[in-house]
């Protein structure tokens, strides 16, 4: 029996209060592409915010900005 996997990008927008600079967003965006090379992160000072896509789960995404330093609302 063959198994496949099917790719599925999933779009988060996250809060991330502790963001405080572009600087916050890098090492976010190296800690999750550490995991998940093809990710795209696009972060928002002012807003304290991201817009992650990935293939990873939301649980596994919001660990790894923790991982980074940061909390996730």
């Amino acid at each position: 029996m063959k198994v496949l996997y099917i790719d599925r990008l999933m779009t988060l927008k996250l809060l991330v209060p502790s963001i405080g600079c572009s600087s916050c967003i890098e090492t976010i965006t190296k800690t999750i592409q550490s995991i998940d090379a093809t990710a795209s992160i696009v972060g928002d000072v002012a807003n304290k915010s991201l817009e992650i896509d990935s293939q990873l789960p939301e649980a596994k995404i919001r660990n790894l900005i923790v991982v980074a330093g940061h909390k996730v609302s």
